[in-house]
């Protein structure tokens, strides 16, 4: 996972340089002190939001063993005061995936909201096939 531009860096919310070293680690065990309790993750293929740490830390996991992979990149970022919009690409099995990572955070600069949209139809349906099988694979879910 790349930021692209050094410069970018500089700018950048203490929370979003959290969340960058977190996930360019894929540091799962991370997540716990980066995420709020009640955090929310929005997927691009299910329908109701999934609230709470636990289900946001699951869906994130996921992400990174599906997405994260060596040409996963950020090639543009912007930041608001507790948001910021993170626009990836990378490619899957020949398919190149875009999309944007909509982040939000409390004032302790934990993660509260965390939104992904993807585009073309091919690369969401490439990704909701993958993280279908990452999750099962994980077990059940959290309560």
């Amino acid at each position: 996972m790349s930021t692209a531009d050094p410069s970018v860096a500089a700018a950048m919310p203490e929370a979003i340089l959290r969340w960058h070293a977190v996930a360019e680690a894929r540091d799962v065990a991370g997540l716990d002190t980066l995420l709020a309790e009640d955090a929310v993750f929005e997927s691009p293929v299910v329908h109701t939001p999934q609230a709470g740490k636990a289900l946001v830390t699951r869906y994130l996991a996921a992400a990174f063993d599906v997405l994260n992979n060596e040409a996963f990149h950020y090639p543009a970022q912007w930041f608001g005061e507790t948001s910021a919009v993170l626009e990836f690409v990378t490619e899957i099995d020949g398919i190149t995936v875009n999309g944007i990572d909509m982040i939000s955070w409390n004032a302790d600069g934990r993660i509260t909201h965390f939104k992904v949209m993807i585009r073309p139809l091919k690369a969401i349906n490439l990704v909701h096939e993958k993280m279908r099988e990452r999750l099962m694979a994980m077990g059940p879910r959290p309560a």
